[in-house]
């Protein structure tokens, strides 16, 4: 049993609030565990120089962490820090949500994912993308609204999900001390067809056991279904 009592399979508490902030057109305050997180979406009708002639849109994401995110200790905002962690993070859910739906939907636009931790408890960039996908339904929604875009296209539902090796235990959904004494640390996207986005792993002074990762991304491909079906009761 974990320090939270959960078991080792089991998803932390995910709780939703659409529409956190006015004016927008899509907004989300996601909690996951201890991780607090707000995602908003914007869009222009413009699209970055390289996308010219091909008739698609475009998905960007900004993450950052706030000071106080992680308590008493305070962080500097994280565009002033000499490391590339929220470039590394952002790029990761820009990538993910580009994989949701064809972007010639969205033609000549752009559409801006900026995520803000504001209490960090682990798994942060998985929670983050979770955020991101919400939102970015949300202002696919508004902009077939306001008749701009023909039609809601085609979308491929994905979540993240953080998953630990830890003395031969696979842990799901890691808190901020099991991430930091965890001997592998691992992260899957993938869609609700069970198709595989992204992983990401990184080892602690030993290799990971090439059965115990294949069962781990099985698992997390499980929990990832989990995690999509309650993203969907909020849209």
């Amino acid at each position: 049993m974990r320090e939270d009592n959960r078991k080792d399979s089991e998803l932390r508490d995910i709780k939703i609030i659409p529409d956190y902030i006015q004016n927008l057109p899509g907004s989300v305050l996601i909690e996951q565990g201890n991780t607090r997180i707000i995602s908003t979406a914007t869009f222009e009708s413009k699209t970055p120089h390289f996308l010219k002639e091909t008739k698609k849109g475009w998905i960007n994401a900004e993450y950052s962490m706030l000071p106080g995110s992680v308590g008493n200790q305070r962080l500097k905002r994280e565009r002033f820090r000499t490391h590339n962690r929220h470039i590394e993070i952002q790029r990761f859910i820009g990538r993910a949500l580009r994989n949701t739906f064809t972007l010639s939907a969205i033609e000549g636009k752009s559409i801006f994912i900026d995520t803000d931790v504001i209490q960090a408890d682990g798994s942060t960039r998985c929670v983050a993308l979770n955020a991101g996908m919400l939102v970015t339904v949300m202002v696919l929604k508004h902009l077939v609204f306001e008749n701009l875009i023909p039609e809601m296209p085609e979308i491929e539902m994905i979540s993240a999900v953080s998953i630990g090796l830890k003395d031969k235990n696979i842990l799901v959904d890691l808190s901020y001390q099991e991430d930091s004494s965890a001997d592998a640390d691992i992260n899957i996207v993938s869609t609700e067809k069970q198709n595989i986005i992204e992983i990401q792993a990184f080892a602690e002074e030993n290799p990971i056991n090439n059965k115990l990762f294949k069962k781990a991304i099985d698992l997390g491909i499980e929990k990832n279904l989990e995690i999509i079906q309650i993203l969907k009761k909020y849209l």
